[in-house]
């Protein structure tokens, strides 16, 4: 008799335990769903701004090569001009390099683009109307324009290199917690599977 309600008492315990043990296994279960899907998120989020990352700094590049492509041409060609040196300048693929620039630089003024134009279709036995000087203004300022331009635009993509890490670091410490989240949530339910079978 002793023994029968000696284990009357046990089973209650038992049950009370095996339902604490299932409860605290769903909500592992939910955690570790929850964990998983933070971590998921994450890793998408660090690869959408990769991808994002990545088109920038390539237009940025493309951009770079050509500024410094033309502010080089207008360079070599102010240095010509300064030297008395413009008919072999004019031979050169910086002269046709700034040829384009001036024929499709929207923001010059028509005086100037025909100066330049004339300027660039001199042949070095002509004489060409402008004078050098008033050659050499207008390619200094926009090169100083372009160097402004170019200059504003690495100072922009900079600031998007930096916030890309900042991004990054962020998403990763993200991933990270959720992953030792996730590891301590799955030793939690195969300890609660144990004390189940018990």
């Amino acid at each position: 008799s002793d023994v029968c309600s000696s284990d009357l008492v046990k089973v209650p315990e038992l049950q009370s335990h095996i339902e604490e043990a299932e409860a605290q296994k769903t909500q592992l279960g939910d955690d570790l769903t929850k964990h998983r899907a933070d971590r998921e998120s994450a890793k998408a989020a660090m690869a959408e701004a990769t991808s994002i990352r990545e088109k920038e700094a390539a237009t940025f590049a493309a951009y770079k090569a050509e500024a410094d492509s033309n502010i080089g041409a207008i360079n070599k060609a102010v240095t010509a001009l300064t030297n008395g040196m413009t008919g072999g300048f004019l031979q050169t693929t910086q002269a046709s390099v700034l040829r384009k620039l001036v024929q499709a630089k929207e923001d010059l003024i028509d005086a100037d683009r025909q100066a330049v134009m004339v300027f660039l279709g001199a042949t070095s036995s002509s004489d060409y109307s402008p004078q050098s000087g008033e050659i050499t203004g207008i390619l200094k300022e926009m090169a100083d324009t372009m160097t402004k331009n170019l200059n504003d635009a690495t100072d922009s993509e900079n600031q998007s290199i930096s916030a890309f890490d900042g991004l990054m670091a962020a998403k990763t410490k993200e991933v990270e917690v959720a992953t030792a989240a996730i590891e301590d949530k799955v030793a939690q339910i195969g300890r609660a599977s144990c004390r189940e079978r018990v």
